[in-house]
């Protein structure tokens, strides 16, 4: 599809601070993640992330993010928080991410990645989460987290999806532009790469990565 046709969708992730989510909804940014997975330096707990909720505009989707966590505590997080959009990056099956009756994108880890594992990668992930209403590529291996800044190899990213992917795994506003021209994203997401601190976002860096991917958008084959 050529990238005439479609904007690129923003997600920055990771937030901590209701400033930092009223400046984002302000720049125009799609979607705003809400970490919850046990071992992230970005984790909320759910009054927290309901609180930086109030803060959103509307039109922009709240977006709840787990890894492995208990069924209970995604459903605290869905009565609390309220999010349009789950999010999971562990050992998550199809049937898990599709048990608390809303849309899913299933993150996958793109480091590591053998041969085998590259062949036939678009069918795999289709037979393995059939309901993920969309695939995150990310920068880490199996079993490690995310929001770790590492980029990895754009060209291993499967053909033949036939569902919208997000890309992620150390965008910024220096390698955003690159990365869509590459790759013509649904979407991208974005954490460290807007950060001063983990969970800490920068104002500079939240607006040139939406000025960076609106001028990949605008730019001609």
């Amino acid at each position: 599809m050529s990238k005439t046709l479609f904007r690129t969708r923003i997600k920055f992730c990771g937030m901590t601070r209701a400033g930092d989510v009223r400046l984002a909804s302000e720049l125009g940014v799609d979607a705003i993640g809400f970490v919850f997975a046990e071992d992230s330096p970005r984790r909320l707990q759910p009054e927290e992330a309901r609180a930086m909720r109030n803060a959103m505009e509307p039109l922009v989707d709240a977006v709840a993010l787990f890894r492995d966590n208990a069924p209970d505590e995604v459903r605290a997080v869905i009565k609390q928080v309220r999010p349009s959009l789950l999010q999971f990056h562990g050992a998550e099956d199809d049937a898990f991410c599709r048990s608390f009756g809303l849309p899913y994108i299933k993150g996958i880890p793109m480091v590591g990645l053998d041969p085998a594992q590259r062949a036939g990668h678009a069918t795999q992930l289709h037979l393995r989460y059939p309901g993920a209403a969309a695939f995150l590529f990310d920068g880490h291996a199996q079993g490690e987290r995310g929001g770790t800044g590492r980029t990895f190899d754009w060209s291993q990213i499967p053909t033949g999806l036939g569902k919208p992917f997000v890309l992620a795994g150390g965008m910024k506003p220096d390698n955003v532009f690159d990365a869509i021209h590459a790759t013509l994203p649904w979407g991208v997401d974005v954490a460290s790469g807007i950060e001063s601190a983990p969970g800490i976002k920068d104002g500079d860096k939240m607006r040139r990565f939406v000025e960076e991917v609106r001028r990949a958008d605008c730019h001609p084959d």
